[in-house]
C-alpha cells in the first residue's frame, strides 16, 4: 500500500448527535478522517466525497487528523447544557488508525473525557489502545468506558484481503485481553460478517471461541452493508477473490442492507455461538465488571 498523506486541520465543534431511532448512543466524535486501515467494505468511505475526494485509494491515503480535538471536545463539554451524556468514538473513522501513533488525539480526548468524568465508548481495528491503558483507567473510575475491538473474522486468508492495513485479529484480541486483565471493559463486535465468506456456523464459532479465550467481556455481531461508495470499492473484491459469491452479493445487495431473513439467521448463529462460550451481548453493568471478569479468567483457564 502507498504511504497515506496526513493533512492536519482544525474544527469548530466535534460533537456529533445522531437523531436515529434505536441507535444505542445519541452522540458521537472522530478525531480523523479517513483511515489508513483501508477495510474495503468500510461504510465511511463516502465522507470523503463530500469533500471532493473518491471514497475508493483517497479514503486509504488522505487522512486528516483534527490537530485541536482535545481543545475543542473541552469547550463543548464545559456548555452549561452538556449532560454529561456517554459519547461514542470512532463511529466513521478509527480513532486508533496509523496517525494516532504521531498525533495522540484519542489519548487527549479520553484525558479530556476523564476530566469531566464523562462516560465513552472506543470502537477500534487497532491495538493503540494498549498504549493508553493509564488514562483509560482513569476514564474508567472517574465515569465509565468500555472499548469493543471489532474482529469479524479470525481468518488470516480473509482478514489479509479486506482489511490490508488493519492489525492482524490475533493482536486485536491480546490487545482486548490486555485491557481486560487491566481492569478496562473490552469486547467485540464482529463485524461486518461477509455473506459466504465469514458468516458460516463454523467462521462464527471460531471467532467467538477466540473472543472468549481472551477473555472478552461481551461480543455482538453485524452483518455487512453497502452504502453508495462503499459497494463500487468492495464489489470488486467480490469480484476479484470470490467469483463464485458475485452472482449472490448482486442479489443480496440490491439495496444498502441484506434481506431480513438471511440477516436474522446468521444472528441466530452468533446468539448460539454466543451462549455455548458464555459470552453475554453487552457489557455487565460496571459494579459487576470486577466479578465478572475473575469468573471467565476461571472459566477459560
Amino acid at each position: 500500500m502507498a504511504e497515506a498523506e496526513v493533512q492536519e486541520i482544525t474544527c469548530k465543534s466535534l460533537l456529533n448527535r445522531v437523531d436515529v431511532p434505536g441507535f444505542p448512543f445519541r452522540w458521537t466524535l472522530n478525531p480523523y478522517r479517513g483511515c489508513r486501515h483501508a477495510c474495503r467494505y468500510c461504510y465511511a468511505r463516502p465522507t470523503h466525497e463530500f469533500w471532493g475526494m473518491n471514497a475508493g485509494a483517497e479514503f486509504d491515503q488522505r487522512v486528516f487528523a483534527k490537530v485541536n480535538a482535545p481543545q475543542v471536545l473541552r469547550d463543548e463539554l464545559r456548555r452549561p447544557r452538556w449532560a454529561g451524556e456517554p459519547i461514542a468514538i470512532g463511529t466513521a473513522s478509527d480513532p486508533y488508525e496509523p496517525a494516532e501513533a504521531q498525533y495522540r488525539l484519542t489519548r487527549g480526548i479520553i484525558e479530556v473525557l476523564a476530566e469531566f468524568r464523562n462516560p465513552a465508548s472506543i470502537t477500534t481495528k487497532g491495538v493503540l489502545a494498549r498504549r493508553d491503558v493509564d488514562v483509560l483507567q482513569e476514564l474508567y473510575h472517574a465515569a465509565d468506558v468500555q472499548v469493543i475491538f471489532s474482529v469479524g473474522s479470525i481468518d488470516e486468508t480473509v482478514w489479509k484481503r479486506t482489511e490490508p492495513g488493519t492489525p492482524s485479529p490475533q493482536a486485536r484480541l491480546e490487545a482486548m485481553q490486555f485491557l481486560v486483565e487491566s481492569g478496562i471493559p473490552a469486547g467485540v463486535m464482529m463485524a461486518p460478517l461477509l455473506p459466504g465468506i465469514s458468516d458460516s456456523a463454523e467462521a462464527i464459532n471460531a471467532t467467538v471461541q477466540a473472543a472468549a479465550q481472551h477473555h472478552a467481556q461481551f461480543l455482538s455481531a453485524n452483518l455487512l452493508f453497502l452504502k453508495p461508495g462503499s459497494k463500487e470499492w468492495f464489489m470488486p473484491l467480490i469480484r476479484e477473490s470470490y467469483p463464485h459469491l458475485t452472482p449472490g452479493y448482486r442479489q443480496l445487495y440490491r439495496h444498502t442492507y441484506g434481506e431480513k431473513d438471511y440477516t436474522q439467521e446468521v444472528l441466530a448463529l452468533v446468539a448460539e455461538a454466543r451462549q455455548r462460550w458464555h459470552l453475554p451481548a453487552v457489557t455487565p453493568p460496571k459494579e459487576l465488571n470486577a466479578p465478572r471478569q475473575q469468573q471467565q479468567l476461571a472459566l477459560i483457564a
